[in-house]
């Protein structure tokens, strides 16, 4: 399948764009420098492109840093199937093999940052460290969502995804506009530029883009009560046994601090939790130079502490 809108997530950098094969579809990544990997994932509504200043900083202090694209958005397949967390996270380590590489520093935002949970319990052997933004582990997600009134108001959202067709037209309406008021609105008062947030309107209009990023929040909430979604959470109570980072912006309105302050209960292993006073919901474009160094004397750090 051939990427349906180069121009639109292909943008031009100091990184290398290719593809690479893995479980069963084709994925857009974007790469800079030289070294221990670190893979980055993007969350919704964006792409790869929400980690362009951690690239070129991670390569900087001698790190490769690989940009993936999830399945179904920006240059990646989008497959007809394959978005419960399950799935999706076995692309991710998928995408770890199919470079090369023995393992990964996995640093996941959002929805790439359950996927990272997720990746970090189901195939530990590839994830060497893990550092998650902006998101409670998958089983302190799912309490929230189900016992605390503000957790699910906050993400309002998610439960308006699981209508049929409206919310594609919502996000692709007056070409994106609803991705721009989303992001403005989940910032804290450092907004992100104009040009920032058309890049990001601009992918999501790439067709099919809308209804691949939906998908995985359908199955998070129709499969709450089903056999496969209870077996899941069951899955994830497995710990995560590598050094985890876990990064949060205090003013944060979709993913509240107290849903996921206490995700340590699931790492045996070093934890180290980090709230960035101020900063909203993309700690790692709202404040780059905070966040990178933050992220980077972690993962420089020989002995992160617990």
């Amino acid at each position: 399948m051939s990427d349906p809108a180069p121009s639109a997530v292909r943008l031009e950098g100091p990184w290398t764009h290719r593809d690479v094969a893995a479980n069963g579809a084709r994925f857009h990544i974007t790469e800079l420098g030289d070294g221990p990997l670190v893979m980055l994932v993007h969350g919704f509504p964006e792409f790869w492109w929400t980690w362009r200043h951690q690239l070129v900083a991670l390569a900087d202090a001698g790190f490769r840093a690989v940009a993936m694209d999830l399945r179904g958005v920006g240059g990646s397949d989008r497959t007809p199937r394959g978005y419960d967390p399950a799935n999706l996270a076995l692309d991710i380590t998928g995408v770890i093999r199919s470079l090369g590489e023995p393992d990964a520093a996995l640093v996941g935002h959002d929805l790439g940052g359950y996927l990272a949970w997720t990746a970090a319990a189901m195939r530990p052997k590839l994830v060497r460290r893990l550092a998650v933004v902006s998101m409670p582990h998958p089983r302190r997600w799912r309490a929230a969502m189900i016992r605390d009134r503000r957790q699910s108001a906050a993400a309002s959202y998610i439960w308006g995804f699981q209508r049929p067709w409206i919310p594609e037209r919502q996000l692709t309406a007056d070409r994106g506009a609803l991705v721009g008021r989303l992001i403005r609105d989940w910032s804290g008062p450092r907004l992100p530029d104009d040009d920032a947030v058309e890049t990001y309107q601009r992918a999501m209009c790439i067709p099919s883009t809308a209804h691949c990023s939906i998908e995985p929040y359908r199955w998070l909430v129709r499969s709450l009560a089903r056999p496969d979604g209870i077996q899941f959470n069951r899955r994830m109570k497995r710990p995560v046994r590598v050094p985890t980072l876990h990064l949060h912006g205090s003013l944060d309105p979709v993913a509240r601090t107290r849903s996921a302050a206490g995700s340590g209960e699931y790492v045996e292993a070093p934890y180290r939790w980090r709230l960035f006073d101020g900063l909203g919901h993309f700690p790692h474009e709202e404040d780059p130079v905070a966040f990178s160094t933050e992220l980077i004397n972690w993962l420089k750090d020989p002995e992160p502490d617990r």
